[in-house]
């Protein structure tokens, strides 16, 4: 009974402390308002108290409905100042191309050996990118690949024939981007250790780089609402202004 206790002490003080510390964090947010992006920014990296470098995210809600082929949304954004993660390339080349792949510095390189080892469900990889004579062999692993968002894709720019500048772009902060089924798009945009100012850069070269992607399907408001937020930390409502130039035409 008495150890019974003592969980119980510890599990009300845990919550007790947790509670202290969303209510840090909530300080001073007003959770109804917009606010311009060099100020959410600013709040947000305040805020990032964890032990480890907080990613810094972005969440935009679209005006379309994936569910229509011609409105589906998807591309690549090389982030100016970098994700701040760095990310394990594979690629599937032959001869001098996947000499070029490991000269640039990606982590896996190969074709039907690669191909035999990603069939068997070992992905020790976060992209993959492919010489468009691969995707025959490639393209057997669509049921592996596919469900991972790791299917190689020229829209993307990962089948390619640039295979240094593919790899050098995925090592140096390049984020692709899908809209999900809800109509939101999210991606890791920087980390909490990086200046206000990198942060506001890489933010609004992501979302420049979500409005150029606008399918023709979508009508009337494209960028309906952006928010941003650490790994930890609270979200916050950013006014699309502040990060769009412009609305694209409807």
């Amino acid at each position: 009974m008495a150890n019974a206790k003592a969980t119980d002490e510890q599990m009300k003080a845990a919550k007790l402390a947790g509670g202290k510390r969303n209510a840090a964090v909530q300080a001073g947010i007003d959770a109804n308002k917009a606010y311009g992006i060099d100020d959410a920014v600013k709040l947000i990296k305040a805020r990032a108290k964890a032990k480890f470098d907080e990613t810094v995210e972005i969440a935009m809600n679209l005006g379309v409905d994936p569910k229509h082929a011609d409105q589906m949304v998807r591309g690549v954004c090389n982030l100016p100042n970098g994700s701040g993660r760095t990310a394990r390339v594979a690629v599937f080349a032959r001869g001098a191309k996947a000499e070029e792949a490991k000269n640039a510095g990606a982590d896996l390189v190969g074709a039907e050996d690669l191909v035999e080892i990603v069939s068997k469900g070992q992905i020790n990889f976060d992209r993959c990118i492919a010489t468009p004579d691969m995707m025959g062999l490639v393209g057997r692993l669509g049921k592996v690949l596919g469900p991972r968002g790791l299917m190689p894709n020229p829209r993307v720019g990962t089948v390619t024939m640039d295979v240094i500048g593919a790899v050098q772009g995925a090592k140096g902060g390049s984020v692709e981007f899908r809209v999900e089924k809800s109509g939101i798009v999210h991606a890791g945009v920087g980390k909490a250790s990086f200046t206000e100012q990198a942060l506001v850069e890489n933010i609004k070269a992501f979302v420049d780089a979500v409005v150029k992607a606008k399918p023709a399907g979508s009508k009337g408001t494209y960028l309906k609402k952006v928010s941003i937020s650490s790994t930890m930390g609270p979200g916050l409502k950013v006014e699309t202004a502040s990060v769009a130039s412009a609305q694209p035409a409807g």
